[in-house]
């Protein structure tokens, strides 16, 4: 029989336990022949705080879900179903049900991508529009604005600025903004 990727149900939280508990297990009844792998999905995410500083974190891309490889038979699935913070296997009337190839590299190139330039990352800000920013860097620095337009996929943000006596809609890069009091 094949081994194949099955999605595995946990408590939100608990998954970097799980994995860790599950490999005990493996190890505890000699199953490391049928469930060869565990992986966590993550993907990083870049937060710009106030002042423009940029904290990088890894977050999990499906809170409470854990991948794991192997070949299903009743011991292997009670190893897997048995362990501590595991709720269930997703599938169908409780027998668990294969991710196909495809399904599997979406996710994984989502979180880990091969040959590419750069991993995608997300950024969040806690900038949101009608607030009051000061521009911190670059020519317009020392303007204060109001932001009309938050764009945190591209890292950028819309910024009505007083120019010459005249609203003038500008777009920054979010690390040239802080937010006034």
């Amino acid at each position: 029989m094949a081994k194949r990727w099955y999605v595995v149900h946990t408590y939100s939280g608990y998954e970097n336990k799980v994995k860790t508990d599950l490999e005990h297990r493996i190890e505890t009844y000699g199953l490391e022949d049928q469930i060869v792998d565990i992986q966590i999905p993550t993907e990083q995410v870049t937060e710009i705080k106030d002042g423009g500083k940029r904290e990088t974190k890894e977050n999990k891309v499906f809170p409470g879900y854990v991948l794991v490889r192997m070949e299903v038979d009743d011991n292997s699935w009670a190893v897997v179903r048995n362990t501590p913070g595991v709720t269930g296997f997703v599938g169908i009337d409780g027998k668990p049900t294969p991710l196909r190839r495809s399904e599997f590299n979406k996710i994984m190139r989502r979180t880990n991508p091969r040959g590419a330039q750069e991993v995608p990352k997300h950024t969040t800000t806690n900038l949101e529009p009608g607030m009051a920013v000061k521009v911190v860097n670059g020519p317009l620095a020392d303007f204060d604005g109001q932001v009309a337009e938050v764009m945190p996929e591209a890292g950028k943000v819309k910024v009505m600025l007083a120019i010459f006596g005249r609203e003038t809609s500008v777009e920054l890069t979010l690390d040239q903004v802080v937010t006034i009091a």
